[in-house]
């Protein structure tokens, strides 16, 4: 039988149009300004003063040493004096690899100016939002009093500690890079928050270092004792025995000594180059024929472990362990003085796709050049003696100001390793999601029949409460296997290294099914990975599309499409995460199996947009940026005003990762103007001042951190008692509305909305464990009640309510 043709799309739903900023009362679209005029501006309504953001002034630390072998010096004071901005080198970016940490900073550049404008009259007032960049410092803040907190299990603690670290480097790569970029080539402009440039980045420099300082004593002063009592021992070499120090030297003749290649410096040797994020040993000897001092670098293999084992749970870091061997690596020289250092360069990306013929081998190009980007930040430790910072400082090019010098060791993102260790009482308590009781209830011959249950009714799954597994990773198994599936199309963002995912779309094209993969080979320190998946995927025959020029595909969509009889069904699923089978354990994600007609046809206008020439700009189910999205939730906002204004129900909730966009922020703020209440549960980033009189009052701002990264994004609406919710893939920011292409999906089934109504009450709770965010932006964390009792954990909460469903719930 030939397959029947799919009947047509059923024609969108009159969703709320955005309209044009000449219509009166209307948001102005970004790039039209009202004219700025008096006449035209209207009467401006008086504010409070908003109150100002805490300011951090520079500060510099002392150097002390201890770190001399054989020959002491003298104790140096390292300072650190604001570089003019003539003397930040202009640069373009480069990107090299790097893991992404279980707590995702969300870093892209956004760049868009704002126009301020004027609606009804009322111009808001000047300051109104909060710096992006020391809001992104207060999350990884957030991350740190994780780690502080002796409340978390130990082993956490040590990974938050990495976490924190991962974070930094990534923010000082991208960030701190592309800001420095900006002001040398003279590109950057006012932030919107009223900061110049110059101000943003002096601000960076005194905030991190404060921050780094309060790391490094968490980790010496009481997550390293700490484990010493529950005996996990991480030493330094002279606090081995000789026994321990024996067998690691026999370790380091044999597995450390070959791969080591130390690299002099004289007139035969010029200054080696220094990979980003790469430790290194500065090491200084001496000739003893001519008395001459020299000038060497080791650098300390960066596939070896962080943390060698000296003997059971007792671990020094590899550093340690070469400084202590440095004679067999300079046999002949007298080793004077060593000290470890480590370097940050700008490691961000650029392609220019409208000039690109070939956008697969122009990032390939461009991914064997990203390792040489300008250095951003150089931390040392604290012992380092003055005429090798000198040195160093001198030979990187790099400014005192972005000096960091620390206790010793360095680099804890080794502490990841530490955090694994096999000791499950210093842990989370273990969870295993379960499959979603709308799935598990199917019974078939063997596995559940994924098909037959969307059939039934859609199926709003929460990971990683939710199996991932035998959700997600089953539905699309499913339909590789399936013979009457005729054709798949996926988009992969990020995925892992051994995709189950990737596996099934090869065995649907191996089989003979139409597999359309639409992969995001931008994907921020993916590339590599995400060029060596589309490869694969091509070979097995799989239609494999990069996208359209200039946006990256972030859209979290997977379509089949099976013949049922004499008709095609289509079955989709949206997300909020990706299809990434690892981090569906670790993120807090949401996503809709449907069958729903019009989310199928709406799947199959996107991704004809995405692989041909469609022009579709409106959808049934989903709002789509860069055409509809923001301007879809702006209409929606305004509409709460009306509602409000009429007396029926109204209210925004907005749960994201990211609250930046300045847009959507002023229509929140007219929102709260007007009464609406307005709660924005957000993890990472947020420019909102809640509780400012007369402006922001109505708006309450959230963070919650934990065992999971909070990364799902819901937006949920009263409209006049009849609520309307979605989710997807958008964060609130310049880059996900203006640069990439984004879906959000309507949720129709009435339970589905209660509860993702019920996840915000719960979220949002003064009962709930969270942080608080202030009219002067700073974050107050709420863990305990007033006798001092923990507060509820979310995370916990939904954990529990997955186990009392299996009958598996603790005491």
């Amino acid at each position: 039988m030939k397959p029947a043709v799919p009947e047509p799309s059923p024609p969108p739903e009159n969703e709320p149009q955005p309209s044009t900023a000449d219509e009166p009362g209307s948001v102005p679209r970004r790039g039209h300004p009202r004219p700025d005029d008096a006449t035209s501006r209207g009467a401006v309504i008086r504010l409070a003063a908003l109150p100002p953001a805490r300011s951090d002034a520079p500060v510099s630390r002392p150097a002390r040493k201890n770190g001399s072998m054989n020959q002491p010096s003298a104790q140096a004071q390292v300072q650190h004096p604001q570089p003019s901005v003539g003397s930040i080198a202009a640069h373009r970016p480069h990107t090299v690899a790097a893991n992404v940490s279980d707590l995702e900073p969300d870093l892209d550049a956004d760049l868009d100016a704002y126009e301020d404008t004027v609606q009804d009259g009322i111009q808001l007032p000047q300051g109104r939002f909060l710096d992006r960049e020391r809001s992104w410092l207060a999350f990884n803040e957030r991350v740190l009093e994780l780690a502080e907190d002796p409340s978390t299990p130990l082993l956490e603690r040590a990974k938050f500690l990495a976490i924190f670290a991962s974070n930094l480097d990534e923010f000082f790569m991208v960030r701190v890079a592309g800001l420095k970029r900006r002001i040398a080539t003279g590109v950057a402009t006012k932030s919107a928050s009223g900061l110049q440039p110059r101000e943003v980045l002096e601000m960076i420099w005194a905030r991190s270092r404060e921050l780094m300082a309060r790391h490094a004593a968490c980790y010496q002063e009481d997550v390293a004792p700490a484990l010493a009592e529950e005996g996990i021992h991480l030493v330094r070499w002279s606090e081995l025995t000789e026994k321990e120090q024996a067998r690691l030297f026999t370790l380091f003749r044999h597995q450390i000594f070959p791969v080591l290649t130390p690299l002099a410096v004289d007139p035969a040797h010029p200054f080696p180059y220094i990979s980003g994020l790469s430790l290194n040993l500065a090491v200084v000897v001496r000739n003893p024929v001519s008395g001459h001092r020299h000038f060497a670098r080791v650098k300390v293999p960066p596939l070896l472990s962080r943390f060698l084992e000296a003997s059971p749970d007792r671990y020094v870091p590899i550093e340690d362990v070469i400084a202590a061997h440095l004679e067999e690596l300079f046999p002949g020289m007298e080793v004077l003085e060593h000290h470890t250092f480590r370097l940050t360069r700008n490691e961000d990306l650029e392609v220019e796709e409208d000039d690109t013929e070939n956008l697969l081998q122009a990032l390939e190009k461009e991914l064997m050049r990203r390792r040489f980007g300008p250095p951003v930040r150089l931390e040392v430790e604290e012992s380092i003696d003055r005429y090798v910072l000198d040195l160093l400082v001198r030979e990187l090019k790099i400014s005192e100001a972005e000096v960091y010098p620390l206790p010793g060791p360095l680099d804890l993102t080794g502490l990841f390793g530490i955090g694994a260790l096999d000791r499950p009482e210093l842990k989370y308590p273990k969870f295993i999601a379960g499959t979603h009781r709308d799935l598990a209830e199917v019974e078939s011959a063997s596995a559940p029949d994924i098909f037959a249950a969307l059939r039934e009714r859609d199926v709003l799954l929460h990971h990683p409460y939710d199996s991932f597994s035998t959700s997600v990773q089953a539905f699309l198994e499913q339909a590789a296997s399936d013979p009457d599936v005729l054709a798949i199309k996926q988009t992969l963002y990020r995925t892992s290294g051994d995709s189950p995912i990737v596996d099934a779309l090869i065995d649907a094209a191996e089989s003979g099914k139409q597999v359309l993969v639409l992969v995001e080979i931008k994907a921020r320190f993916d590339e590599q990975a995400n060029i060596k998946w589309a490869r694969k995927l091509e070979e097995s025959g799989c239609h494999v599309v990069y996208g359209l020029v200039g946006l990256k595909t972030h859209c979290k969509l997977s379509l089949v499409v099976r013949q049922e009889g004499d008709t095609l069904r289509r079955y989709s699923h949206v997300g909020t995460g990706n299809y990434h089978p690892k981090t569906a354990r670790l993120y807090e994600d949401l996503g809709l199996l449907t069958a729903d007609p019009q989310v199928g046809a709406d799947l199959s206008d996107l991704f004809n947009r995405l692989s041909g020439y469609s022009r579709r700009e409106t959808y049934r189910r989903l709002l789509v940026a860069p055409k509809s999205l923001r301007d879809g939730l702006i209409a929606r906002i305004n509409k709460e005003v009306q509602h409000h204004n009429a007396g029926r129900p109204a209210y925004v909730r907005i749960k994201c990762n990211s609250m930046v966009d300045e847009a959507i922020i002023d229509a929140l703020y007219r929102a709260s103007q007007a009464g609406v209440p307005v709660d924005v549960w957000v993890r990472g980033i947020c420019a909102v001042r809640p509780g400012v009189t007369g402006l922001s009052e109505n708006i309450r701002v959230r963070s919650v951190l934990g065992r999971f990264l909070e990364h799902s994004r819901v937006f949920a609406f009263g409209n006049g008692g009849e609520p309307e919710v979605w989710i997807g893939s958008a964060d609130m920011m310049h880059r996900n509305l203006d640069r990439r292409i984004e879906a959000l999906v309507r949720i129709t089934d009435p339970a589905h909305r209660a509860a993702l109504s019920r996840l915000f009450e719960t979220g949002m709770s003064d009962t709930t464990a969270s942080w608080h965010l202030g009219p002067d932006g700073e974050w107050t964390r709420h863990a305990t009640d007033q006798d001092g009792q923990p507060l509820r954990n979310v995370q916990e909460m939904l954990i529990d309510a997955r186990r009392r469903r299996r009958g598996t719930a603790t005491p």
